[in-house]
């Protein structure tokens, strides 16, 4: 088997390549010290086995296997964690290998023969359960591989059908999530204009009509025009006065 080792802390890495070393079937085909490094080194490599840490700086274990899980062939995942023994009950609950440190060579190897794909559902829960904060990059699939769109640049979010496009002023992408969950965790960077939409405040430049006369977003980057439903109007008069931009 094929195993990344991901952990920020150089001891925590090298102790585990070391257990690795020990370990029959295992080959090492690389580090990494971030979610970020994790996710480019994964499409790189393909590797069978991710040791995951949970807690690093930036993007997170359970965020970057989340995006990990998106892949064509994922690899199996095997969380690495400092928490305590009650904490792990999460954990449990939700049927996902976890290995806590300090690892044990015992431990490891039981780990690695019961290495299961995690599916969507149980990354999402763990992630509701176990983790806080707001991502500040979204990964896409685009062309075959993953990648990371910081939200900064997202100009608004589209709901259609079961799927919702993310637009950039460069291009757009379609995300399997929900516009409702984006809307929670982005409260202060979007705001809904329709039902099936949410702008970034920082986005908005003006209304307009389009050709059946219903009042619509435009904005600086893009030709786009997005429909304001009226229950949405008044706030976003509002919000476009108070920002000193206009209207038509």
């Amino acid at each position: 088997m094929n195993v990344l080792i991901v952990d920020d802390e150089h001891l925590a890495r090298q102790r585990l390549r070391k257990l690795l070393s020990d370990t029959a079937g295992c080959q090492i085909i690389g580090e990494a010290e971030t979610g970020e490094d994790a996710l480019r080194k994964t499409q790189a490599s393909q590797p069978d086995i991710v040791l995951m840490d949970i807690r690093m700086p930036g993007m997170d274990g359970i965020e970057a296997a989340s995006y990990i899980s998106r892949m064509d062939k994922p690899p199996a995942i095997i969380f690495t964690t400092a928490y305590s023994e009650h904490a792990l009950k999460a954990f449990e609950t939700h049927a996902i290998d976890y290995l806590l440190k300090p690892i044990k060579q015992s431990r490891l190897e039981e780990a690695l023969d019961a290495a299961k794909r995690m599916n969507k559902a149980q990354l999402s829960k763990l992630r509701e359960d176990e983790t806080e904060g707001v991502r500040e990059k979204i990964c896409v699939k685009s062309r075959g591989s993953l990648e990371l769109i910081p939200v900064e640049d997202i100009i608004y979010f589209k709901a259609d059908q079961k799927y919702v496009t993310l637009r950039t002023a460069e291009q757009e992408y379609l995300i399997e999530e929900s516009l409702k969950m984006l809307e929670q965790e982005f409260a202060s960077h979007f705001i809904r204009i329709h039902r099936n939409a949410l702008v970034a405040h920082k986005m908005l430049h003006g209304l307009t009509k389009n050709d059946e006369g219903h009042a619509c977003i435009n904005f600086h980057d893009i030709d786009d025009l997005l429909e304001i439903s009226r229950r949405h109007l008044p706030l976003i008069r509002k919000k476009l006065k108070s920002s000193g931009n206009s209207s038509t």
